[in-house]
Formats: structure tokens, sequence, C-alpha cells
């Protein structure tokens, strides 16, 4: 059909717009709104033919040199009395003038609508290949609960029988403006609308319709929006803060799209994301990722997944990825474009690598919780070893507690990934001081509420440190021994490698911290003077720096 069909859109533009002057010229990220809709039909495989009508030089000019032809037409045409439909109608007639050519569809395609896809565009053009379709419409679902009022009782009344949750409510399509696509029979200076008329469904982001100030800021979130791959395990050898921090910067990444991508041998990956409802995909090798990576057409790829190969940086750089790795000690390090260690302070002489607890990403509720005061007494000791605890430090440490005179409360709260949950329920359940918890949701509670804490310098640490709760470190391999944050500079006991520890020197640390209060009082003091609020601004701004820069780059 439509190789014998000639298509015009036409952008109606007009110069005085009322809700935001000049709006149709302005900027939006970086590119006039009219841009937007001439680039949408430029784009499309059906299109002859793209005008821009208005009364505005200003307009024409923009229009032309982002390749659309222009009609001027009188002032008079463009006020607000006139229909719209006259303005369409008239540039039609004007251009065919030029054209020595009728059309056969016309379009009326809004310039405030930049969201809408070229895909759409041609999905409405391709409507009229049944021939009973006289004209189409763009729409979005816009079921709601609504009301009326009554004009004869002036009561106000629900226009609907029964409440219903919104995605059980009947369809109820808006228009969004977008388009409005009839065939030229119908086309006159009164009305652009035929008889039987077929709906176009879009999507809640290709319906905005710049009319307020508001429309053009969710716009360009909208247009400035990236989409964002996170490749992330979690499993007993390196436990679950990688995940976890990768969840706290997908929770303020709030204007991106997010794909999680975790490889199916690791279900307990699997199951922590999948607990908090972010979509995930799941890959059974390397070749299966680079795939999955493909089909998703990421702009940012981020690796937490410890050290990466150069082979693997090479090939996302090679596919136009923009690559940010965290905690990486391997050669991929060298290739990403950034790479953030909170963990490794080690000093590094590249451009592309930046350590330090100032790009640690805290997690929502520690931003909610106060400064920890010390007491004279310790009433609450808590005992967390991240994930897994492969070394079962908790059962060590508590049998360590136990052999003092401490009678205050024991919290133990075990990882997502620790094996033996039933035997150490089991063993200590049953006891009047300790209380075994599992998968909690408020762990900062338990942090803020405790007056010493027993963990092993991963990203808890970090946490603890933004409320300053006195902390014995118990490292559980030679990697963690490299975690130089965990020193008593920082406020912290770090007592070294747990397994090569007697279960006395446990007993006489945690003695002598009980009952050193201007201790507790001074590792309070170091780690609240150690700023930890704004890890995830620090890394935005470098992020947006470089990510800026790589694309210029890429321009020249």
């Amino acid at each position: 059909m439509f190789n014998n069909n000639k298509i015009l859109v036409v952008i109606p533009a007009r110069g005085d717009s009322k809700d935001i002057p000049r709006k149709n010229i302005r900027l939006l990220n970086d590119k006039p709104l009219i841009a937007y809709s001439i680039g949408i039909a430029k784009a499309s495989q059906y299109v002859d033919d793209i005008v821009v009508a208005t009364d505005d030089s200003e307009i024409a000019l923009i229009s032309e040199k982002f390749g659309s032809t222009v009609i001027k037409h009188s002032n008079e045409l463009d006020s607000d009395e006139m229909s719209p439909d006259s303005v369409i109608y008239d540039t039609m007639i004007q251009k065919e003038k030029i054209a020595f050519d009728e059309f056969d569809i016309i379009i009326n395609l809004q310039p405030t609508s930049p969201l809408l896809k070229t895909q759409t565009l041609d999905m409405a053009i391709e409507k009229f290949d049944d021939y009973s379709i006289d004209s189409v419409i763009t729409v979005v679902d816009d079921r709601q609960l609504r009301w009326g009022l009554d004009e004869s009782t002036q009561k106000f009344m629900p226009n609907y029988s029964q409440r219903l949750n919104r995605q059980h409510l009947p369809s109820s399509f808006k228009e969004t403006g977008a388009i409005l696509a009839s065939r030229r029979d119908f086309i006159t200076s009164n009305s652009i609308l035929g008889n039987h008329i077929d709906l176009v469904e879009v999507s809640r982001e290709e319906s905005v319709d710049i009319e307020s100030y508001e429309d053009w800021w969710i716009a360009e979130n909208y247009l400035k929006r990236k989409r964002v791959a996170i490749v992330v395990n979690a499993y007993s050898e390196i436990g679950t803060g990688h995940i976890f921090r990768c969840l706290a910067l997908a929770s303020k990444l709030i204007y991106h799209d997010i794909l999680f991508l975790i490889d199916e041998q690791h279900q307990l990956g699997v199951d922590i994301v999948n607990s908090y409802n972010y979509p995930f995909k799941l890959y059974k090798s390397k070749k299966d990722l680079l795939n999955s990576l493909k089909m998703y057409s990421p702009d940012i790829v981020i690796n937490d997944i410890l050290d990466t190969s150069r082979d693997y940086i090479f090939t996302l750089k090679e596919n136009g990825y923009f690559v940010i790795n965290f905690e990486d000690l391997g050669e991929g390090a060298e290739c990403a474009d950034l790479v953030f260690d909170a963990l490794y302070e080690h000093d590094v002489d590249s451009n592309n690598i930046f350590t330090g607890p100032k790009y640690f990403i805290l997690r929502d509720e520690f931003y909610l919780q106060p400064d920890k005061i010390i007491t004279n007494t310790v009433n609450n000791v808590l005992i967390t070893f991240g994930g897994s605890d492969p070394n079962n430090y908790t059962q060590k440490v508590l049998d360590s507690i136990l052999a003092t005179n401490y009678e205050g409360r024991i919290n133990v709260i075990l990882g997502w990934g620790y094996e033996d949950v039933d035997g150490i329920v089991e063993r200590y359940g049953s006891h009047p001081l300790i209380q075994i918890y599992q998968h909690v949701s408020n762990i900062s509670e338990f942090i803020f509420n405790a007056d010493i804490i027993f963990t092993s310098p991963r990203r808890t640490l970090y946490e603890i440190c933004s409320l300053g709760v006195p902390t014995i470190c118990l490292c559980q391999n030679e990697r963690e021994l490299s975690h130089t944050f965990g020193n008593i500079g920082n406020g912290f006991i770090n007592m070294g490698l747990g397994y090569n520890l007697e279960n006395q020197q446990i007993i006489d640390e945690f003695i002598n911290l009980v009952n050193n209060y201007d201790l507790r009082v001074a590792m309070n003091n170091k780690m609240l003077s150690i700023d930890l609020k704004n890890g995830f601004e620090n890394i935005c701004h470098i992020v947006r720096e470089k990510y800026r820069q790589t694309k210029l780059n890429k321009l020249h």
C-alpha cells in the first residue's frame, strides 16, 4: 500500500506560545524543541515530505536547518480564534500547489511531543493499510477513579460503579495530541477527522505533551535518562556486599533505566535482587553476558564482580559502552573508563582510579539515623559477619562473649549466605541473652542500637562508621587484610585474621573495650569525623565529567 500513497507530515508551530514563551525553539536537552518532531518524521520509512507551518521567522529558520521545508502563514490564521484544523488544511493546500501533486495521508505531528518514537509514527501510518480506517490518533491509557459534579444536585458524584485498583478498571484512553492522521478526503478547514477512527496506544513516556514548565522538566529528564547495566554477583566466597552496594546505587539512579545481570550459578545474588523487585537477567557464560548486553544496549556498564580481565573490558569498550568498575584490582581496571574503590586505599598512578572512603555509597536507611551517643555501660552487642561468614566467626565470637560476665543483650544477624542457620539456632537460640536474625531489612537500626559491634572489614564497616559505633574487626581472608579503612586511626580495633586468634584474645579485647569508656568515646569521635554521606555525589561528579568528555572525544 505505502508505495502508492504520498504521505505529508505537517508540524504546526506558533511563535507566540503562551505557556512557555518561545518554547518551540528553546533548547530541550541541547536541541530546539521543534527539532525533535522533525527528526521523528525524517526517520520514518513512509513519510514523503515534512513541512513546518508557522507564522514565525525564527522558527522557520531553525526548522530549515534541521531539514524541514517551511510554509509561512498569516498571524490571523494562527490566532486563538481560528481552528487548529484550518492551519493543517491551509498548509496542505499550499504544499500541494508547490509540489504540483496531491498527498493521500496528512499527519498532524505536534512539536510538543518530543518523546514520540518514529516506530509509533510508522505504526500509525500502517493502520491505513486497512481501507476502512479514516483517521488515526495516539492515545494513552488514563484509567482513574474519576468524579463529576451533578448539576441538578450540585453534589460531587463518582463516575464509577465500583472502587477497584487502577489496573482492574476498564480502559479509558486520553488523546496525547502527538499524532492525528487522516486521509486527505477528510481534511477541511473545519475538521481533520474522518468517520472511522483507530487508536495507537503509547507509553506514559511517549505521551508527554509539553504544555507547562513541569512537562518540560519531565521531558528533559526522560531525554537525559541512561540505560545502565549492572553486572554483579553474590556467593559465599565474595559475600553480599557487592550486590548491596549496587542496590544502594540503583536506588539513587531514579531517573535511569536499570538492568541487573547475574550469573545463573549464583542463586544468592538472584534471590537478593529479586527480593528488591529490580529487573534482572541471568547469564550462563561470558559470551551469554555479552549477548545480553548487546540486546539491552546500555549507555553505561557497571561491573561489581571484583577483578576483571583486560579482554573483557576491551570488549565492552569496543561495543561503545562507558565502563565503570567497583573494587577492581585486575588488569581490566587499567582499561575501564572509571574505577571506584572505597576499600583499597592503595597508591595508584592513574587518572581513572579513585580510592578511599569518599567514594563509599551509603544505603538510604543510614541517612535517617542520628549519630551514636556513647554511654558508660555496654548493654547491647551486635555480631554481624556479612553475607556468608565463611569461617563462622559468629560462633567463635559468641562463645568468647559468653565466657565473660557480660549480661547484656547480644543481637546476631546472619547473612543471606550463612550456611549453618539451623546449627547456630540450635546451639544458641534458647539462650536468654541472644537474639538471632536473618534477612533483616533495617540493619541501620541494629547498628545504631548497639554499643559494641563485631564484624569483618567489608562495606558494613563504613555503614558502622557513618553512625559512630565502637567496633572490633576480624578479617576473613588475606584480601580483607588490605582493607585499610578498618584501623584504629579511623576508630576501629582490627584484630587481623580471625581464624588465627584464640578465643582468649577476643575475650580480652572485648572486656577491655567494655570497661574503657574513654576508648569507646575516642573511637566514636574518630568515626564521626569522617564524611561518608556524600559518596554518591562524589562519584556522580566524576562520572558526569568523564562521560561528557568521552562523548566529546568520540564526536571529534
